[in-house]
């Protein structure tokens, strides 16, 4: 497990005096840089603001939030104590420097849809969307991730993409090259907020680990779940396929805080 940092003063930076590191009692884990999840911890019954957003809080004190690819870097965290005090906790984040990556033999459907698919893509999107508003209770997140699927990573987070000399949106996953029908695993406890074809991402499952956190798995060749299962962390959930827009076989591996879309691989134990 990852060693989680008992002061506000980290090794990445963030900009609190030493007096106010030990009133507010504050523990983060994760890096201050562009497209991070951050874990933290706050004594129990306290209640916690991200710059002047609500964070949901559990029993114990822990919460969850993230900034995305290109998310501004001055951030506010705000404590607010069990008896009433509050601290005001400036954050500053790393800004990051992103490939480009140029695909090449992508299905042109793919690259510039025909008009009829057009009503398809928009309801996919829908349909993630609402799935990714999910809030549970759920605390799964506050645990290592499981790689949930084994090869060679073959796209990384943050990329900008090009297909077929077309320029796309940015990559917001981490791809890991794998034959067609290798395991894909449950990267962390959760439950199964989506699974089927759409048009981009092929066979998808989506799960929710608690906080405002779910994974994306893409492009998959089966699943082997359905909507409303519970699943456990490192358990089969699918096969790694070449389903939706690909041009080979790999699983897309994504996560969500809420509809922030962030790095996988910087949660990943070294």
């Amino acid at each position: 497990m990852k060693v989680w940092l008992r002061a506000l003063l980290l090794s990445y930076s963030i900009f609190a005096s030493p007096s106010l590191h030990a009133n507010t009692e504050v523990v983060l884990n994760g890096k201050l840089i562009q497209g991070s999840l951050i874990r933290g911890q706050v004594p129990a019954g306290s209640k916690v603001m991200f710059n002047k957003q609500p964070l949901s809080v559990t029993a114990q004190g822990q919460f969850v939030f993230g900034i995305g690819r290109d998310a501004s870097l001055a951030h506010q965290l705000t404590v607010i104590k069990p008896d009433g005090t509050q601290h005001i906790i400036p954050l500053q984040f790393q800004a990051r420097q992103y490939d480009v990556q140029r695909i090449t033999g992508v299905a042109q459907k793919y690259v510039t849809p025909p008009a009829e698919v057009t009503e398809r893509i928009q309801t996919d999107n829908r349909k993630v969307r609402a799935v990714r508003n999910t809030l549970s209770t759920q605390t799964a997140i506050f645990a290592d991730p499981y790689q949930p699927a084994k090869g060679r990573i073959s796209g990384v987070y943050g990329s900008q993409r090009v297909f077929n000399g077309e320029p796309r949106n940015p990559h917001y996953g981490l791809d890991i090259a794998a034959p067609v029908g290798a395991p894909v695993f449950a990267p962390w406890d959760g439950e199964v907020l989506l699974a089927e074809d759409l048009y981009y991402s092929g066979f998808t499952l989506i799960i929710d680990h608690g906080m405002g956190v779910s994974s994306t798995l893409m492009h998959l060749h089966a699943i082997d779940v359905a909507v409303g299962d519970r699943v456990q962390r490192g358990e089969k959930v699918a096969e790694v396929g070449a389903t939706g827009r690909v041009t080979g076989p790999h699983l897309d591996w994504r996560i969500n805080w809420l509809q922030e879309r962030l790095d996988p691989q910087l949660l990943l134990v070294e």
